[in-house]
């Protein structure tokens, strides 16, 4: 009689200024090798995006935030799928040359990754990005115009029978400023991700299909102290061929059971940096039966940890470790028992 799947949940917030997964899909590794280890890896496109770079990864699944919220709650379900039809938002705002370098970033997804594409929609209205920061440094923002928006996502589906939202908003340019400077220099917090995370946030909170963003920005000027976690941003002038080749084979989203679809009871571990635990993700998915892996190296600006929380968790040190933990973990070996120091059993009082 064989076991049943292995499955694992890699969280690494967006906007946080994560060491690993804080900048241009450097966190993608990590994914790359934690998929070798589990039979079905959970993650998001904060982890998995990486502008024109990308990795296919046959046994995980690309999941927005705001679906991983509801998925670790239990209340969605993820059905795997062979191949989405994915719709294109382009803001207005976009300026006609980097509006057609967004189209034809993605006819090449079609011609070279046999991607299924819809036709693209123009919202009626620009959408007005602006970034924000908290004072804890984490960035968020918000848009001016979200019902354009949605009217955009509303055609794509009703009309062109789109199964999945990329959106391409047109982001503030601000080539000069400090936090970018730090970003592209590996020391900073993306000043984009959390105003990238509200705009597909609004996409799959209202209509419940996979979605996922790239903004458009002018290309930067060359920088030869460039860090090498920032650079996969640099290498063309659009960041959207990762997230089309995401949402082709994202999971669509169920509520009732289903076959195919996996549930956050299935969920054995979950991996998350040591100082970001106050997720609504990791918070659901700590009250079921799966280990929490806290990863201490992967430094944030938060400092929410798993023992300010009373969340029961394994800390590791690194990635590297946790990947040990994890093969321990699947194999029914107590992480106790792999070190010299055992301690004896003691009388229940």
């Amino acid at each position: 009689m064989s076991l049943r799947p292995y499955t694992a949940v890699l969280i690494i917030p967006t906007g946080i200024g994560a060491a690993i997964g804080g900048y241009a899909g450097d966190a993608l590794p990590v994914a790359r090798a934690m998929a070798q280890m589990v039979d079905c890896l959970i993650t998001h496109p904060n982890v998995l995006n990486g502008a024109q770079l990308y990795w296919p990864l046959p046994n995980a699944f690309y999941v927005e935030g705001y679906a991983l919220d509801r998925f670790a709650a239990g209340e969605w379900g993820l059905a795997p799928t062979h191949q989405n039809r994915v719709g294109l938002v382009l803001d207005r705002a976009i300026e006609s040359e980097l509006q057609l370098r967004q189209i034809q970033a993605a006819e090449a997804t079609r011609a070279t990754l046999g991607l299924r594409l819809t036709d693209y929609v123009i919202t009626d209205a620009p959408l007005g990005v602006e970034l924000r920061t908290a004072p804890s440094g984490a960035t968020w923002g918000t848009i001016q115009n979200p019902g354009s928006l949605l009217r955009a996502v509303d055609r794509l589906i009703t009309q062109a029978g789109a199964e999945a939202i990329a959106v391409v908003a047109r982001f503030p340019d601000d080539q000069d400023s400090a936090a970018l400077q730090e970003y592209r220099h590996g020391q900073g917090v993306d000043p984009l991700a959390g105003a990238e995370a509200v705009i597909s946030h609004l996409v799959v909170r209202t209509f419940r299909v996979p979605s996922a963003h790239a903004p458009a920005l002018l290309p930067l000027p060359l920088d030869p102290q460039l860090s090498p976690r920032s650079a996969a941003e640099e290498i063309g002038f659009t960041f959207l061929p990762c997230v089309l080749a995401g949402l082709s084979r994202a999971p669509q989203f169920v509520t009732s059971p289903k076959a195919t679809a996996i549930w956050s009871h299935q969920v054995d571990a979950v991996i998350v940096p040591a100082t970001a635990c106050g997720g609504s993700a990791i918070l659901s998915l700590s009250q079921g039966q799966a280990q929490v892996i806290a990863v201490k190296d992967n430094q944030t600006k938060m400092q929410v940890t798993p023992e300010a929380l009373g969340i029961p968790a394994l800390q590791v040190n690194s990635y590297l470790e946790a990947l040990g933990a994890i093969a321990a973990h699947r194999a029914g070996v107590s992480v106790a028992a792999l070190s010299p120091h055992l301690s004896s059993l003691r009388p229940v009082c």
